[in-house]
């Protein structure tokens, strides 16, 4: 099948690529690569990098142009050719990506598409750019740079921060704002009612959500998260956070600085959750409850109570085979009724004793 490719080529010489990644380049500096690749699936055209030791092996064999290895592993590296030499390969595996899209994405031109409704009292920046059928709402502010892709909603009284991208078919609810830098992927909606109802006489009667979310700098949010308003005060997702795709926020959560939850975890309502914290796949924390700074939790793990001190915390029943697994859970429902046998016979002996 002919493959057609989706981006113009990119190319770098490395001299170039050494000097914008600050590493130190052993090789030709007038060398060029045209891609980024595994160690395995690399030619000659090719960049690739090591950071796990584990993959050492795949370092002597590898057809890769360039790598990008840390100092440790520079004498392997050197005897397959050319090597960017960095303190940290990972960091600057992340940094290539970034000048391989700043350069390979083609420009958005600053314009508002003919089909797009925008407000009279919606302000937009000269620079920035507002995809086809979107609609902007009265008091909405749209930065500098930004850019609003298709079959977007900006609702009245929002922000959207400079140089932010929106991707197509994202709801951003009225009041709420995001600062600048931040990437939002197609599906998200931010603002929705947060589940909030008072039952009376065996019906839920509904809350009004009056608050807002307030997103600060740097954030990206997966494809199809839900970010819900705060019912008085406002939802605050803090500079540099990071939500995978599928990712729910409650009512009036709030999450510190530069934390990052990965696909399906959930946080209920008026939950604050530190700085440097990590939520893993499908892991999830109760409402009213705080998680100090630098906590992680593992995958499907549930946070019940506070958690007061750093560190990683797994509440995961270990898979098996299903007829262990069910007496192992059977085991598990007794566990309370064995404690109390066992305070008692302690309690026994405790009195024999004396």
């Amino acid at each position: 099948m002919h493959r057609v490719p989706s981006e113009p080529e990119t190319r770098f010489a490395l001299g170039e690529l050494a000097a914008q990644l600050g590493a130190e380049l052993i090789g030709d500096p007038a060398q060029t690569v045209s891609r980024i690749a595994s160690l395995d699936t690399a030619d000659a055209s090719a960049i690739s990098f090591l950071s796990n030791p584990r993959y050492l092996p795949a370092l002597a064999n590898s057809k890769a142009g360039c790598v990008i290895v840390s100092p440790t592993h520079r004498d392997t590296a050197a005897l397959r050719g050319a090597a960017l030499i960095a303190a940290d390969p990972y960091l600057c595996f992340a940094r290539l990506t970034q000048l391989w899209v700043a350069r390979g994405r083609a420009a958005i031109a600053p314009q508002v598409h003919p089909s797009a409704v925008v407000h009279a009292g919606a302000h937009l920046a000269p620079g920035a750019a507002v995809g086809a059928l979107s609609v902007i709402e009265d008091g909405a502010v749209i930065g500098e740079g930004t850019v609003i892709g298709a079959q977007c909603f900006i609702g009245a009284g929002a922000s959207v921060g400079a140089h932010t991208r929106l991707s197509a078919q994202v709801v951003f609810g009225a009041r709420c704002h995001i600062g600048a830098r931040g990437i939002v992927h197609s599906g998200v909606v931010i603002g929705a009612d947060g589940f909030g109802f008072a039952p009376h006489e065996g019906r839920w009667e509904k809350i009004e959500q009056l608050g807002g979310v307030r997103i600060g700098d740097d954030v990206e949010i997966g494809a199809n998260t839900c970010i819900d308003r705060g019912a008085l005060e406002d939802t605050v997702i803090e500079d540099g956070v990071k939500l995978d795709n599928l990712v729910q926020i409650a009512h009036n959560v709030h999450i510190g600085a530069h934390s990052a939850l990965a696909g399906t975890a959930a946080v209920s309502g008026s939950t604050r959750i530190g700085a440097h914290c990590t939520m893993a796949g499908g892991a999830g924390v109760v409402g009213h409850v705080t998680l100090a700074d630098h906590v992680h939790l593992g995958a499907r793990s549930v946070a019940t109570h506070s958690i007061h001190k750093p560190g990683l915390y797994t509440g995961l029943f270990p898979i098996d085979d299903n007829a262990s697994w069910e007496k192992n859970a059977a085991t598990l429902r007794q566990l309370h009724r064995l404690r109390e046998r066992i305070r008692a016979l302690e309690k026994n002996n405790e009195t024999k004793s004396s």
